[in-house]
C-alpha cells in the first residue's frame, strides 16, 4: 500500500489560544471520517516532534467526539507567556497556522476522504 502525505489544512481547520505559558490548538475535521483518522494519527509524540524545541513541556490531546475536534494543550509552549517572552508571537496565535502544514499519512484507500478543495472555499 502506498502512503500519501496530506497537510492538515486539507482536512481540518485550526484555531489557537493561550493562558500564561500554555498554548492550545483546536483542530476541527472537515468530516467525521477524517476526524477518526486525525484522532489516531495526531498524537502527543507527533505534535512534540513537529514543534521541536518550541514546546518544552507536556502535550495532552483531548478528543471532542461531539464536534469532531481535537484540543491540543501544550505546556511550557510560550517561553514564559505573553508578558515574559521575547518571542515574536507571545500568545501562540501563530501555532494554529504552523500546525496546518503537519503531514498526515493516508493510504490509497483513504485518499477519497480528502476533499478536492476546502469545503468553505469562497465562490468567485
Amino acid at each position: 500500500m502506498t502512503t500519501h502525505s496530506v497537510p492538515l489544512h486539507r482536512i481540518a481547520i485550526t484555531r489557537s489560544g493561550d493562558k500564561g505559558d500554555v498554548a492550545n490548538i483546536g483542530v476541527i475535521a472537515f468530516s467525521a471520517d477524517l476526524y477518526l483518522l486525525l484522532k489516531e494519527r495526531v498524537t502527543p509524540a507527533r505534535v512534540k516532534q513537529y514543534f521541536k524545541n518550541m514546546v518544552r513541556g507536556d502535550i495532552v490531546i483531548h478528543a471532542m467526539d461531539n464536534i469532531c475536534a481535537l484540543q491540543i494543550v501544550m505546556s511550557r509552549a510560550l517561553d514564559g507567556g505573553a508578558t515574559r517572552t521575547l518571542r515574536f508571537d507571545q500568545t501562540g496565535k501563530s501555532m494554529s497556522v504552523l500546525i496546518q502544514s503537519l503531514e498526515i499519512p493516508f493510504g490509497d484507500n483513504e485518499m477519497a476522504l480528502v476533499p478536492p478543495r476546502p469545503p468553505f472555499e469562497l465562490a468567485e
